[in-house]
């Protein structure tokens, strides 16, 4: 019968040991994904897929961050990503006029996102697969200028079943915001994706979660409806009704917000993330 070691043994066999593997890789730049780091994630980013180059100067990130402030211009551009090869501006969307379509994809050739060719057409100077990332892009770089956060836009990380990535997290005030972006309209939201939405904020415990649609339609139709019954399946149905805050910003919980896009996307998502630091806030 093998004998119990005792103290002394276990001791003596410890000190005898190899040291540890030194596991230690350099801190990440910035809050937001340190605070991932603090949360055993292994973040990482890497380059997103854009239409124009990743190191623009300040003054033609400047111009395209303006125009990606109106919905039409982001609609447009949307509609414009889709086509394999040249796209036509009347082509390109339902939503805007003949005439705005032809100078938005004129604003395109003057931010280097398009050249002109033959027969008015037009074509990117970079194909990408979607418009998702430029959303990611903008969103991050406003609540980076108009709200002095720390952020990460497409992060990714490794935890085992959990997928997808990060779209946007951002750190101020000692708090960690998570921000799932939509950029199709709700009537392709899928509960699959809204199960793994929910699966990384288990994961990752953020104090504010915003679920942001960038569309002009309502998101009680269907968006809020389906975030509700995910919530309450996995809370065995101890939930509170979605509560209407103002327009089209719901809080589903007093951490996890709704917003659409309409009329200004980036206010909406401030408004989201002062409505949740108000509620992580002691009462009076």
């Amino acid at each position: 019968m093998k004998t119990r070691q005792t103290a002394h043994e276990l001791e003596i066999a410890a000190a005898s040991a190899r040291p540890p593997r030194d596991q230690r890789v350099p801190a990440p730049k910035g809050e937001a994904l340190a605070m991932l780091v603090r949360r055993g994630l292994q973040p990482r980013t890497t380059p997103l897929d854009l239409p124009f180059p990743a190191g623009l100067d300040e003054a033609a990130a400047e111009r395209l961050a303006g125009k990606l402030r109106h919905y039409a211009f982001r609609l447009f551009l949307r509609g414009a990503l889709k086509p394999d090869g040249d796209f036509v501006p009347d082509d390109v969307t339902d939503y805007v006029s003949a005439s705005q379509s032809r100078a938005m994809a004129e604003a395109m050739v003057g931010l280097g996102l398009a050249v002109q060719g033959p027969r008015g057409q037009y074509r990117l100077v970079r194909r990408v697969s979607s418009f998702g990332p430029t959303l990611e892009w903008y969103v991050a770089r406003e609540l980076e200028r108009r709200y002095g956060f720390d952020v990460a836009a497409g992060v990714k990380f490794h935890a085992r079943g959990v997928g997808g990535d990060l779209d946007v997290v951002a750190a101020a005030e000692g708090r960690l915001v998570y921000l799932e972006l939509k950029s199709s309209p709700p009537k392709h939201l899928s509960e699959g994706e809204i199960a793994s939405f929910f699966d990384r904020v288990r994961l990752l415990r953020p104090d504010i979660t915003l679920f942001a649609v960038d569309t002009a339609l309502r998101l009680s139709d269907k968006v809020v409806p389906m975030l509700a019954g995910e919530l309450s399946r996995r809370r065995d149905g101890e939930v509170s009704a979605p509560r209407r805050v103002e327009r089209e910003l719901w809080a589903l919980t007093p951490h996890v917000y709704a917003v659409n896009g309409k009329p200004d996307l980036v206010a909406n998502i401030g408004r989201a993330v002062a409505e949740g630091l108000f509620a992580l806030a002691p009462p009076l």
